[in-house]
C-alpha cells in the first residue's frame, strides 16, 4: 500500500509538472515571455521528476536562445546535460548535446559546437533521437561555416536537408535554405543567395500557419541581406524592414541586432554614411551584450569601409584591426581575408609600400588555407558575384567552367560525378 501511494504521488507530481510546463508555453506563445519564465523557474525549483526538469530546462534554453541570452541559455544547457546523464537516456543526451551544440554556436565558440554535434551524431539513441539528427547537421555546419570550411559546412547543410526531406520537416527545410542564403552570400553566388530564402519563405507561405513568425522573420532578414550584395536596394529595405517588425514584436534580440546592421550596410550602399554610423552603433551595443563576436566583427568591418568612403584612413585601420581580432577569437577565416583586402586598399591609398606588401602576402595566405579557387580554371572564387555550382562531393567551382569543360569526377577529389549536386 505505502509503495503503490509513493508511485501515485509521483505520478500527480508528474502531472503538475507538464501542467505548469504547457501553462509556461501558452504565456511564451502569446509573447508574455516574463510570466512563462516565471512558471518555468518556479517548476525548475520543486519537481523532483528528472523528465519533468529535462523538459522545463529546454523551454528555458529555447527561450534564452531567442531573448539572445546566450551566457544563460549555455548555463541552462550545462544543467539539461548533467539530468539526461542521471537519466542514462540516450535519447535525452542526444538533446541535451545538441543544445550544448547550439549554446556554443551562437557564443561563437565554433570548435566546441562541431566536438558536441560529433558526440550526438555517435550516440545510439532511437527512433527520436534520430529525427535530431537533420538539427545537428545543420548546427554542425554552422560552426563549420563559422570557422570558414566551407566544404564540409556544405556537406552538412546538404545532410540536413536530406533529413528534412526524409522526414517531411519542413520547419528544418526552412532553416537549411537560410543557413545556405548565407553560405552563398559569403561565397558571393548572390543568385543561389536569394534563391534559398525565397525558398524558405516559400515554404513559410505554403506550410507556416501555424509556425511561429519568427521563420518568417528569418527568411525577409536573408532576402534582404541578398537584395543588399545584388544592389536592389529597395527591395532589401522592404524585407529587413519587414523583418526589424516582427524581431521588436517578439523581443527577438539577436534578429534585431543582424537588422540593425544589415540597414546600416544599405546605407553605406547608398554612401549615406551619417545614417550608417548610428545604426551600426546600435547593432554593436545588442551584439555586445548577447556575445555575438562574429558580428561585432562584421560591424567593424563595416564601420572601416564608410572611413574609407570618407577617406578617414587611420580610423578605418583601427575598426578593421578590431575586426581582425575578433575574427581570430573565432577562427573565422574569410572575416580575416577581408581586413587584409581592406587594409591593403588603405595602405595603398596611403602611398605605404611596405605595409602594402605585407598585407598582400598576408591576403594570399589566407587565400591558399581557404581554397578558395576554383579547381578548373585555377580563378578565386568569392572575390566577385558568379556562379557556382558544388558536385555531390561538396567541392565548389564556377558553373561556367562546369558548363564549359564538363567533367566525369571531380578535378579535386576524383570522386564520381554523373550530375551536378542540389546545393
Amino acid at each position: 500500500m505505502i509503495i503503490f501511494m509513493r508511485d501515485f504521488v509521483a505520478e500527480m507530481g508528474q502531472d503538475q509538472t507538464k501542467q505548469q510546463i504547457e501553462k509556461g508555453l501558452k504565456l511564451y506563445q502569446c509573447n508574455d515571455t516574463e510570466k512563462a519564465l516565471y512558471v518555468w523557474m518556479k517548476v525548475l525549483r520543486k519537481t523532483t521528476d528528472p523528465g519533468g526538469k529535462f523538459r522545463v530546462l529546454g523551454c528555458l534554453i529555447t527561450a534564452h536562445s531567442e531573448m539572445g541570452k546566450y551566457k544563460e541559455m549555455l548555463q541552462y544547457s550545462l544543467a539539461q546535460i548533467n539530468t539526461a546523464r542521471e537519466m542514462e537516456d540516450p535519447d535525452y543526451l542526444t538533446e541535451g548535446y545538441l543544445n550544448l551544440a547550439r549554446s556554443n554556436e551562437k557564443l561563437c565558440d565554433f570548435q566546441k559546437t562541431v566536438s558536441y554535434c560529433e558526440t550526438c551524431l555517435n550516440m545510439q539513441g532511437t527512433t527520436v533521437s534520430l529525427q535530431l539528427n537533420g538539427q545537428v547537421c545543420l548546427s554542425m555546419g554552422n560552426a563549420f561555416l563559422g570557422l570558414s570550411v566551407f566544404q564540409k559546412a556544405l556537406v552538412s547543410y546538404e545532410k540536413a536537408l536530406r533529413y528534412a526531406h526524409n522526414n517531411d520537416d519542413k520547419m528544418l527545410e526552412c532553416r537549411v535554405c537560410c543557413s545556405l542564403g548565407n553560405f552563398y552570400i559569403q561565397l558571393k553566388d548572390y543568385e543561389k543567395a536569394l534563391f534559398f530564402p525565397c525558398k524558405a519563405a516559400e515554404l513559410v507561405n505554403d506550410y507556416g500557419k501555424g509556425w511561429s513568425l519568427k521563420y518568417r522573420a528569418m527568411s525577409q532578414y536573408h532576402m534582404s541581406v541578398a537584395y543588399r550584395k545584388l544592389m536592389r536596394l529597395p527591395d532589401a529595405m522592404e524585407c529587413c524592414e519587414e523583418s526589424m517588425k516582427i524581431a521588436l514584436q517578439h523581443g527577438d534580440r539577436p534578429l534585431q541586432a543582424l537588422c540593425l546592421l544589415n540597414f546600416a550596410d544599405i546605407h553605406r550602399c547608398q554612401k549615406d554614411v551619417d545614417k550608417a554610423f548610428p545604426r551600426y552603433e546600435s547593432s554593436m551595443c545588442i551584439m555586445s551584450e548577447i556575445g555575438n563576436r562574429l558580428g561585432q566583427a562584421s560591424i567593424y568591418v563595416g564601420v572601416g569601409k564608410c572611413w574609407i568612403l570618407q577617406k578617414e584612413y587611420d580610423k578605418a585601420l583601427d575598426s578593421l584591426q578590431r575586426a581582425h581580432e575578433l575574427a581570430e577569437a573565432t577562427g573565422n577565416k574569410l572575416c580575416i581575408l577581408k581586413v587584409h583586402s581592406l587594409c591593403e586598399a588603405v595602405y595603398r591609398c596611403k602611398e605605404q609600400q611596405e605595409e602594402l606588401r605585407e598585407q598582400v602576402v598576408k591576403f594570399l595566405q589566407c587565400v591558399e588555407e581557404l581554397e578558395l579557387y576554383c579547381g578548373m580554371c585555377g580563378e578565386s572564387i568569392g572575390e566577385k558575384n558568379q556562379q557556382l555550382q558544388a558536385l555531390p562531393c561538396s567541392h565548389i567551382f564556377h558553373l561556367k567552367c562546369l558548363q564549359t569543360n564538363g567533367t566525369k569526377g571531380c578535378p579535386k577529389c576524383h570522386h564520381s560525378s554523373l550530375k551536378l549536386g542540389f546545393v
